[in-house]
Protein backbone atom coordinates (compact mmCIF):
# COMPACT_ATOMS: atom_id res chain seq x y z
CA UNK A 1 0.00 0.00 0.00
CA UNK A 2 2.43 2.77 -1.54
CA UNK A 3 2.03 6.28 -2.24
CA UNK A 4 -1.94 6.48 -3.52
CA UNK A 5 -5.15 7.87 -3.49
CA UNK A 6 -4.73 1.92 0.85
CA UNK A 7 -3.80 -6.39 -0.40
CA UNK A 8 -7.19 -22.23 -4.26
CA UNK A 9 -4.23 -19.39 -3.67
CA UNK A 10 -4.78 -16.33 -1.23
CA UNK A 11 -6.55 -13.65 -3.45
CA UNK A 12 -3.55 -11.79 -2.75
CA UNK A 13 -2.09 -14.19 -5.52
CA UNK A 14 -5.06 -14.08 -7.59
CA UNK A 15 -5.06 -10.82 -7.61
CA UNK A 16 -1.54 -10.44 -8.96
CA UNK A 17 -2.22 -12.94 -11.38
CA UNK A 18 -5.52 -10.49 -12.70
CA UNK A 19 -3.60 -7.89 -13.11
CA UNK A 20 -0.97 -9.95 -14.93
CA UNK A 21 -3.02 -10.75 -17.36
CA UNK A 22 -3.87 -7.39 -18.13
CA UNK A 23 -0.13 -6.66 -19.89
CA UNK A 24 1.89 -8.20 -22.73
CA UNK A 25 4.24 -11.21 -21.25
CA UNK A 26 8.36 -11.27 -21.82
CA UNK A 27 10.35 -14.07 -21.74
CA UNK A 28 13.61 -12.60 -20.92
CA UNK A 29 14.58 -13.29 -17.04
CA UNK A 30 17.14 -10.11 -17.72
CA UNK A 31 19.70 -12.50 -15.38
CA UNK A 32 17.81 -11.45 -11.93
CA UNK A 33 18.39 -14.16 -9.80
CA UNK A 34 15.71 -16.72 -8.96
CA UNK A 35 14.26 -20.26 -9.96
CA UNK A 36 12.42 -21.20 -13.04
CA UNK A 37 9.30 -22.53 -13.86
CA UNK A 38 7.99 -25.52 -11.69
CA UNK A 39 5.42 -26.22 -14.19
CA UNK A 40 5.27 -24.80 -18.23
CA UNK A 41 1.82 -23.43 -17.96
CA UNK A 42 1.61 -22.55 -14.11
CA UNK A 43 5.15 -21.41 -13.85
CA UNK A 44 6.10 -20.98 -10.04
CA UNK A 45 2.30 -21.47 -9.35
CA UNK A 46 3.03 -24.66 -7.22
CA UNK A 47 5.73 -23.46 -5.12
CA UNK A 48 3.75 -20.55 -3.46
CA UNK A 49 0.55 -22.89 -3.23
CA UNK A 50 2.84 -25.63 -1.03
CA UNK A 51 4.28 -22.24 0.76
CA UNK A 52 0.88 -21.11 2.14
CA UNK A 53 0.23 -17.81 0.67
CA UNK A 54 2.50 -15.19 -1.38
CA UNK A 55 4.21 -13.18 1.07
CA UNK A 56 5.47 -16.81 2.85
CA UNK A 57 6.42 -17.73 -0.57
CA UNK A 58 8.22 -14.34 -0.84
CA UNK A 59 9.87 -14.56 2.09
CA UNK A 60 11.70 -17.64 1.57
CA UNK A 61 12.52 -16.90 -2.13
CA UNK A 62 14.25 -13.39 -1.26
CA UNK A 63 15.87 -15.53 2.18
CA UNK A 64 17.70 -17.95 -0.80
CA UNK A 65 18.55 -15.28 -3.37
CA UNK A 66 18.79 -11.98 -1.72
CA UNK A 67 17.15 -8.51 -2.58
CA UNK A 68 16.14 -8.63 -6.06
CA UNK A 69 14.76 -11.64 -6.91
CA UNK A 70 12.38 -13.48 -9.94
CA UNK A 71 10.02 -16.14 -10.25
CA UNK A 72 6.97 -17.34 -12.68
CA UNK A 73 3.14 -16.73 -12.78
CA UNK A 74 2.13 -18.62 -16.03
CA UNK A 75 4.62 -18.33 -18.51
CA UNK A 76 5.08 -14.39 -16.87
CA UNK A 77 8.05 -12.92 -15.14
CA UNK A 78 7.55 -11.05 -12.00
CA UNK A 79 10.51 -9.67 -10.05
CA UNK A 80 10.08 -8.98 -6.54
CA UNK A 81 11.87 -6.55 -4.35
CA UNK A 82 12.56 -7.23 -0.75
CA UNK A 83 14.79 -4.76 0.96
CA UNK A 84 14.41 -0.65 1.65
CA UNK A 85 17.53 -0.16 -0.20
CA UNK A 86 16.28 -2.02 -3.43
CA UNK A 87 12.24 -0.57 -2.93
CA UNK A 88 13.79 3.08 -2.85
CA UNK A 89 15.36 2.65 -6.21
CA UNK A 90 12.18 1.80 -7.39
CA UNK A 91 9.40 4.28 -5.84
CA UNK A 92 8.54 6.84 -7.69
CA UNK A 93 7.01 9.71 -4.59
CA UNK A 94 5.50 11.99 -7.78
CA UNK A 95 3.54 8.71 -9.10
CA UNK A 96 0.00 9.60 -8.79
CA UNK A 97 -1.35 5.91 -9.31
CA UNK A 98 -0.95 3.78 -5.73
CA UNK A 99 -0.64 -0.57 -6.85
CA UNK A 100 -3.25 -1.45 -4.08
CA UNK A 101 -5.61 0.93 -5.98
CA UNK A 102 -4.38 -0.40 -9.07
CA UNK A 103 -4.99 -3.95 -8.44
CA UNK A 104 -8.66 -3.10 -6.88
CA UNK A 105 -9.84 -1.55 -9.99
CA UNK A 106 -8.25 -4.51 -12.39
CA UNK A 107 -10.17 -6.87 -10.59
CA UNK A 108 -13.89 -5.03 -10.17
CA UNK A 109 -13.01 -4.29 -14.29
CA UNK A 110 -12.78 -0.70 -13.62
CA UNK A 111 -10.62 1.75 -15.26
CA UNK A 112 -7.75 1.98 -13.33
CA UNK A 113 -5.25 4.12 -14.33
CA UNK A 114 -7.12 5.14 -17.54
CA UNK A 115 -6.55 9.00 -17.14
CA UNK A 116 -3.45 11.77 -17.51
CA UNK A 117 -0.87 12.39 -14.97
CA UNK A 118 -2.64 16.01 -14.03
CA UNK A 119 -6.75 14.24 -13.85
CA UNK A 120 -4.61 11.04 -11.89
CA UNK A 121 -3.43 13.98 -9.37
CA UNK A 122 -6.72 15.74 -9.19
CA UNK A 123 -8.65 12.23 -8.05
CA UNK A 124 -5.75 11.54 -5.79
CA UNK A 125 -5.84 14.93 -4.23
CA UNK A 126 -9.87 14.51 -3.74
CA UNK A 127 -9.73 11.59 -1.69
CA UNK A 128 -7.25 12.98 0.35
CA UNK A 129 -9.45 16.21 1.35
CA UNK A 130 -12.73 13.70 1.31
CA UNK A 131 -10.67 12.18 4.11
CA UNK A 132 -10.00 14.76 6.26
CA UNK A 133 -13.39 16.85 5.60
CA UNK A 134 -15.02 13.27 6.64
CA UNK A 135 -12.99 12.93 10.28
CA UNK A 136 -13.50 16.32 10.72
CA UNK A 137 -17.39 17.12 10.24
CA UNK A 138 -18.01 13.27 11.78
CA UNK A 139 -15.42 13.76 14.75
CA UNK A 140 -18.23 13.47 17.49
CA UNK A 141 -19.53 10.48 15.32
CA UNK A 142 -16.77 8.39 15.56
CA UNK A 143 -16.72 9.41 18.97
CA UNK A 144 -20.27 8.35 19.62
CA UNK A 145 -19.20 5.08 17.75
CA UNK A 146 -16.28 4.37 20.03
CA UNK A 147 -18.18 5.17 23.19
CA UNK A 148 -21.24 2.87 22.33
CA UNK A 149 -18.37 -0.47 21.81
CA UNK A 150 -16.89 0.87 25.28
CA UNK A 151 -20.51 0.67 27.24
CA UNK A 152 -21.05 -2.56 26.06
CA UNK A 153 -17.80 -3.88 26.75
CA UNK A 154 -18.06 -2.08 30.07
CA UNK A 155 -21.20 -4.31 30.89
CA UNK A 156 -19.63 -7.44 29.99
CA UNK A 157 -18.00 -9.68 33.24
CA UNK A 158 -14.80 -9.30 33.44
CA UNK A 159 -14.56 -13.55 32.62
CA UNK A 160 -16.37 -13.14 29.14
CA UNK A 161 -14.26 -13.69 26.31
CA UNK A 162 -14.86 -10.69 23.36
CA UNK A 163 -14.81 -11.77 20.02
CA UNK A 164 -12.20 -8.71 19.17
CA UNK A 165 -12.13 -9.39 15.02
CA UNK A 166 -16.23 -9.85 14.54
CA UNK A 167 -16.27 -6.59 17.39
CA UNK A 168 -13.65 -4.53 15.25
CA UNK A 169 -15.35 -5.13 11.87
CA UNK A 170 -18.74 -4.24 12.80
CA UNK A 171 -17.17 -1.01 14.72
CA UNK A 172 -15.27 -0.59 11.47
CA UNK A 173 -18.28 -0.94 9.02
CA UNK A 174 -20.50 1.30 11.23
CA UNK A 175 -17.73 4.15 11.11
CA UNK A 176 -17.00 3.87 7.18
CA UNK A 177 -20.16 3.20 6.31
CA UNK A 178 -21.61 7.13 7.63
CA UNK A 179 -18.59 8.69 7.20
CA UNK A 180 -17.92 7.60 3.34
CA UNK A 181 -21.81 7.85 2.30
CA UNK A 182 -23.75 9.01 5.25
CA UNK A 183 -26.68 8.65 7.43
CA UNK A 184 -28.55 6.38 5.35
CA UNK A 185 -26.84 4.19 7.73
CA UNK A 186 -27.43 4.90 10.71
CA UNK A 187 -30.05 2.50 10.42
CA UNK A 188 -28.49 -0.98 11.23
CA UNK A 189 -30.05 -3.20 8.53
CA UNK A 190 -28.17 -0.62 6.06
CA UNK A 191 -25.11 -1.68 7.75
CA UNK A 192 -26.06 -5.08 8.08
CA UNK A 193 -27.12 -5.38 4.26
CA UNK A 194 -24.01 -3.43 3.36
CA UNK A 195 -21.84 -5.74 4.92
CA UNK A 196 -22.56 -9.04 4.00
CA UNK A 197 -22.24 -7.35 0.34
CA UNK A 198 -18.97 -6.32 1.21
CA UNK A 199 -18.11 -9.49 2.28
CA UNK A 200 -18.98 -11.55 -0.71
CA UNK A 201 -17.45 -9.04 -2.77
CA UNK A 202 -13.98 -9.09 -0.63
CA UNK A 203 -14.00 -12.48 -0.34
CA UNK A 204 -14.24 -13.02 -3.97
CA UNK A 205 -12.26 -10.60 -5.44
CA UNK A 206 -9.29 -12.30 -7.30
CA UNK A 207 -10.52 -15.69 -6.41
CA UNK A 208 -10.92 -17.79 -8.99
CA UNK A 209 -9.60 -15.18 -11.96
CA UNK A 210 -6.25 -17.72 -11.24
CA UNK A 211 -7.94 -20.60 -12.73
CA UNK A 212 -11.36 -19.41 -13.69
CA UNK A 213 -13.20 -21.45 -10.80
CA UNK A 214 -15.66 -18.17 -10.46
CA UNK A 215 -16.48 -18.72 -13.99
CA UNK A 216 -17.22 -22.25 -13.60
CA UNK A 217 -19.47 -22.11 -10.72
CA UNK A 218 -22.17 -20.66 -11.40
CA UNK A 219 -23.83 -19.85 -8.31
CA UNK A 220 -20.94 -18.04 -6.95
CA UNK A 221 -20.56 -15.89 -10.05
CA UNK A 222 -23.98 -14.65 -9.48
CA UNK A 223 -23.78 -13.97 -5.61
CA UNK A 224 -20.48 -11.82 -6.75
CA UNK A 225 -22.26 -10.09 -9.34
CA UNK A 226 -25.52 -9.51 -7.41
CA UNK A 227 -23.60 -8.44 -4.38
CA UNK A 228 -21.54 -5.71 -6.61
CA UNK A 229 -24.34 -4.55 -8.88
CA UNK A 230 -25.93 -3.81 -5.13
CA UNK A 231 -22.95 -2.26 -3.92
CA UNK A 232 -22.83 0.06 -7.38
CA UNK A 233 -26.61 0.47 -6.97
CA UNK A 234 -26.28 2.30 -3.40
CA UNK A 235 -23.17 4.33 -3.98
CA UNK A 236 -25.15 5.74 -7.25
CA UNK A 237 -28.21 7.05 -5.18
CA UNK A 238 -25.58 8.65 -2.91
CA UNK A 239 -23.81 10.13 -5.63
CA UNK A 240 -26.99 11.28 -7.14
CA UNK A 241 -28.82 12.81 -3.78
CA UNK A 242 -25.56 15.05 -2.54
CA UNK A 243 -25.43 16.55 -6.07
CA UNK A 244 -25.66 19.54 -5.81
CA UNK A 245 -27.05 19.81 -2.73
CA UNK A 246 -25.74 21.21 0.74
CA UNK A 247 -25.67 19.00 3.73
CA UNK A 248 -24.40 19.90 7.46
CA UNK A 249 -22.33 16.34 7.90
CA UNK A 250 -19.80 16.84 4.95
CA UNK A 251 -18.84 12.79 4.51
CA UNK A 252 -15.90 11.43 1.86
CA UNK A 253 -18.46 11.10 -1.35
CA UNK A 254 -19.07 14.89 -0.90
CA UNK A 255 -15.33 15.43 -1.74
CA UNK A 256 -15.19 13.81 -4.95
CA UNK A 257 -19.02 15.02 -5.82
CA UNK A 258 -17.65 18.70 -5.49
CA UNK A 259 -14.15 17.97 -7.72
CA UNK A 260 -14.44 18.19 -11.59
CA UNK A 261 -15.26 14.31 -12.31
CA UNK A 262 -18.10 12.02 -13.85
CA UNK A 263 -20.27 10.08 -12.10
CA UNK A 264 -17.79 6.60 -13.34
CA UNK A 265 -14.94 8.35 -11.58
CA UNK A 266 -16.70 8.91 -8.27
CA UNK A 267 -18.35 5.60 -8.78
CA UNK A 268 -15.11 4.24 -8.93
CA UNK A 269 -13.20 6.24 -6.20
CA UNK A 270 -15.69 6.07 -3.82
CA UNK A 271 -16.33 1.85 -3.96
CA UNK A 272 -12.25 1.62 -3.87
CA UNK A 273 -12.46 3.70 -0.79
CA UNK A 274 -15.57 1.55 0.50
CA UNK A 275 -13.97 -1.41 0.19
CA UNK A 276 -10.34 -1.06 1.16
CA UNK A 277 -11.02 1.25 4.70
CA UNK A 278 -13.70 -1.07 6.01
CA UNK A 279 -11.29 -4.22 6.11
CA UNK A 280 -8.03 -1.73 6.80
CA UNK A 281 -9.49 -0.13 9.62
CA UNK A 282 -10.88 -3.30 11.02
CA UNK A 283 -7.74 -5.32 10.69
CA UNK A 284 -5.63 -2.13 12.25
CA UNK A 285 -7.95 -1.84 15.41
CA UNK A 286 -7.39 -5.79 15.53
CA UNK A 287 -4.31 -5.59 15.21
CA UNK A 288 -3.37 -2.81 17.31
CA UNK A 289 -5.48 -4.07 20.66
CA UNK A 290 -4.06 -7.60 19.54
CA UNK A 291 -0.68 -6.18 20.59
CA UNK A 292 -1.55 -4.17 23.26
CA UNK A 293 -3.06 -7.63 25.19
CA UNK A 294 0.13 -8.99 25.21
CA UNK A 295 2.32 -6.12 25.76
CA UNK A 296 1.68 -4.94 29.66
CA UNK A 297 4.31 -2.05 29.55
CA UNK A 298 3.50 -0.60 25.90
CA UNK A 299 -0.51 -0.46 27.32
CA UNK A 300 0.47 1.13 30.84
CA UNK A 301 2.15 3.75 28.89
CA UNK A 302 -0.58 4.57 25.88
CA UNK A 303 -2.86 4.81 29.07
CA UNK A 304 -0.38 7.17 30.70
CA UNK A 305 0.01 9.36 27.21
CA UNK A 306 -3.94 9.52 26.89
CA UNK A 307 -4.04 10.45 31.01
CA UNK A 308 -1.99 13.20 30.09
CA UNK A 309 -3.08 14.50 27.24
CA UNK A 310 -7.05 14.29 27.53
CA UNK A 311 -7.06 14.15 31.85
CA UNK A 312 -10.85 14.49 32.85
CA UNK A 313 -11.62 16.55 29.58
CA UNK A 314 -13.05 15.80 26.41
CA UNK A 315 -11.24 13.55 23.49
CA UNK A 316 -11.09 16.23 21.01
CA UNK A 317 -9.17 16.45 17.20
CA UNK A 318 -6.67 18.63 18.37
CA UNK A 319 -6.06 17.20 21.65
CA UNK A 320 -5.78 13.69 19.44
CA UNK A 321 -2.95 14.90 17.67
CA UNK A 322 -0.77 15.25 20.61
CA UNK A 323 -0.93 11.06 21.10
CA UNK A 324 2.96 10.95 19.37
CA UNK A 325 3.10 7.47 21.34
CA UNK A 326 0.01 6.04 20.09
CA UNK A 327 0.82 6.91 16.78
CA UNK A 328 4.27 5.13 17.38
CA UNK A 329 1.95 1.98 18.20
CA UNK A 330 -0.17 1.98 15.27
CA UNK A 331 2.97 2.35 13.01
CA UNK A 332 4.62 -0.43 15.28
CA UNK A 333 0.80 -2.72 14.36
CA UNK A 334 1.09 -1.93 11.05
CA UNK A 335 5.03 -3.31 10.52
CA UNK A 336 4.89 -5.89 13.05
CA UNK A 337 1.04 -7.56 11.61
CA UNK A 338 2.42 -7.01 7.82
CA UNK A 339 -0.39 -4.89 7.46
CA UNK A 340 -0.77 -5.23 4.18
CA UNK A 341 2.06 -7.90 3.36
CA UNK A 342 2.08 -7.38 -0.92
CA UNK A 343 2.12 -4.71 -3.15
CA UNK A 344 2.79 -3.91 -7.13
CA UNK A 345 4.03 -1.69 -9.92
CA UNK A 346 3.59 -1.99 -13.35
CA UNK A 347 7.42 -1.22 -14.84
CA UNK A 348 5.89 1.54 -17.14
CA UNK A 349 9.41 2.34 -18.79
CA UNK A 350 12.79 0.15 -18.58
CA UNK A 351 14.50 0.69 -15.30
CA UNK A 352 17.53 -0.71 -13.29
CA UNK A 353 17.56 -1.62 -9.70
CA UNK A 354 21.30 -2.57 -8.62
CA UNK A 355 22.96 -4.02 -11.74
CA UNK A 356 19.56 -5.58 -13.11
CA UNK A 357 17.79 -4.07 -15.81
CA UNK A 358 14.09 -4.58 -15.28
CA UNK A 359 12.28 -4.34 -19.00
CA UNK A 360 9.32 -2.48 -19.85
CA UNK A 361 5.90 -4.22 -18.56
CA UNK A 362 7.38 -6.35 -15.97
CA UNK A 363 5.46 -6.71 -12.57
CA UNK A 364 7.46 -5.33 -9.88
CA UNK A 365 6.08 -6.53 -6.49
CA UNK A 366 6.96 -5.03 -3.41
CA UNK A 367 7.75 -7.31 -1.11
CA UNK A 368 6.35 -5.25 1.67
CA UNK A 369 5.86 -8.44 4.16
CA UNK A 370 9.49 -9.01 3.64
CA UNK A 371 11.09 -5.92 3.97
CA UNK A 372 9.23 -5.27 7.22
CA UNK A 373 10.92 -7.86 8.96
CA UNK A 374 14.17 -7.23 7.50
CA UNK A 375 16.89 -7.42 10.97
CA UNK A 376 19.00 -5.11 8.83
CA UNK A 377 16.63 -1.78 9.25
CA UNK A 378 14.48 -3.38 11.81
CA UNK A 379 16.30 -4.42 14.75
CA UNK A 380 14.75 -7.19 16.92
CA UNK A 381 11.95 -7.29 13.68
CA UNK A 382 9.91 -9.86 15.60
CA UNK A 383 9.48 -7.63 18.39
CA UNK A 384 6.60 -5.43 19.19
CA UNK A 385 8.16 -2.32 20.06
CA UNK A 386 6.53 1.42 19.38
CA UNK A 387 9.61 2.93 21.23
CA UNK A 388 11.34 1.84 17.75
CA UNK A 389 9.75 5.12 16.24
CA UNK A 390 11.43 7.48 18.41
CA UNK A 391 14.11 7.21 16.16
CA UNK A 392 13.36 9.65 13.16
CA UNK A 393 15.68 7.62 10.43
CA UNK A 394 13.51 5.00 11.40
CA UNK A 395 10.44 6.47 11.05
CA UNK A 396 11.70 8.08 7.81
CA UNK A 397 12.16 5.18 6.22
CA UNK A 398 8.70 3.78 7.35
CA UNK A 399 7.19 6.92 5.64
CA UNK A 400 9.26 6.81 2.41
CA UNK A 401 7.39 3.13 2.14
CA UNK A 402 4.01 5.53 2.20
CA UNK A 403 2.82 3.87 5.82
CA UNK A 404 3.00 7.34 7.41
CA UNK A 405 3.86 11.38 6.26
CA UNK A 406 3.31 13.03 2.97
CA UNK A 407 3.18 9.56 1.17
CA UNK A 408 0.66 7.73 3.15
CA UNK A 409 -2.61 6.28 1.87
CA UNK A 410 -5.75 8.02 2.42
CA UNK A 411 -7.36 4.29 3.42
CA UNK A 412 -4.82 4.34 6.15
CA UNK A 413 -4.59 7.77 7.49
CA UNK A 414 -8.65 7.29 7.79
CA UNK A 415 -7.77 3.57 9.06
CA UNK A 416 -4.83 5.34 11.62
CA UNK A 417 -7.78 8.56 12.86
CA UNK A 418 -10.57 5.72 13.41
CA UNK A 419 -8.18 3.53 15.84
CA UNK A 420 -6.87 6.47 17.43
CA UNK A 421 -10.11 7.70 18.34
CA UNK A 422 -11.54 4.19 19.65
CA UNK A 423 -8.21 3.37 21.53
CA UNK A 424 -8.07 6.94 23.30
CA UNK A 425 -11.78 5.91 24.80
CA UNK A 426 -11.20 2.29 24.94
CA UNK A 427 -7.82 2.62 26.90
CA UNK A 428 -8.93 5.15 29.06
CA UNK A 429 -11.51 3.11 30.81
CA UNK A 430 -10.58 -0.58 30.46
CA UNK A 431 -7.22 -2.62 30.54
CA UNK A 432 -7.27 -4.90 27.67
CA UNK A 433 -6.19 -8.43 28.12
CA UNK A 434 -5.19 -11.41 26.47
CA UNK A 435 -7.05 -15.06 26.71
CA UNK A 436 -4.21 -17.56 28.17
CA UNK A 437 -3.38 -20.26 25.94
CA UNK A 438 -4.81 -18.40 23.22
CA UNK A 439 -1.80 -18.72 19.86
CA UNK A 440 -3.52 -16.49 16.73
CA UNK A 441 -2.10 -17.69 13.64
CA UNK A 442 -1.70 -14.89 10.37
CA UNK A 443 -3.60 -15.40 7.20
CA UNK A 444 -1.98 -13.48 4.88
CA UNK A 445 -3.98 -12.01 1.99
CA UNK A 446 -4.19 -8.25 0.43
CA UNK A 447 -4.56 -7.55 4.40
CA UNK A 448 -3.29 -9.58 7.02
CA UNK A 449 -6.07 -10.76 9.13
CA UNK A 450 -6.22 -13.50 12.37
CA UNK A 451 -6.45 -17.21 10.72
CA UNK A 452 -9.74 -17.63 13.79
CA UNK A 453 -10.99 -15.48 16.21
CA UNK A 454 -8.78 -13.43 18.18
CA UNK A 455 -10.43 -13.38 21.65
CA UNK A 456 -9.64 -11.26 24.78
CA UNK A 457 -11.18 -9.95 28.01
CA UNK A 458 -11.45 -6.67 29.98
CA UNK A 459 -11.32 -5.41 32.87
CA UNK A 460 -12.31 -2.27 34.65
CA UNK A 461 -9.90 0.58 35.22
CA UNK A 462 -12.16 2.71 37.55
Amino acid sequence: MLDFAIFAVTFLLALVGAVLYLYPAFRQAAGIPGITPTEEKDGNLPDIVNSGSLHEFLVNLHERYGPVVSFWFGRRLVVSLGTVDVLKQHINPNKTLDPFETMLKSLLRYQSGGGNVSENHMRKKLCENGVTNSLKSNFALLLKLSEELLDKWLSYPETQHVPLSQHMLGFAMKSVTQMVMGSTFENDQEVIRFQKNHGTVWSEIGKGFLDGSLDKNTTRKKQYEDALVQLESVLRNIIKERKGRNFSQHIFIDSLVQGNLNDQQILEDSMIFSLASCIITAKLCTWAICFLTTSEEVQKKLYEEINQVFGNGPITPEKIEQLRYCQHVLCETVRTAKLTPVSAQLQDIEGKIDQFIIPRETLVLYALGVVLQDPNTWPSPHKFDPDRFDDELIMKTFSSLGFSGTQECPELRFAYMVTTVLLSVLVKRLHLLSVEGQVIETKYELVTSSREEAWITVSKRY
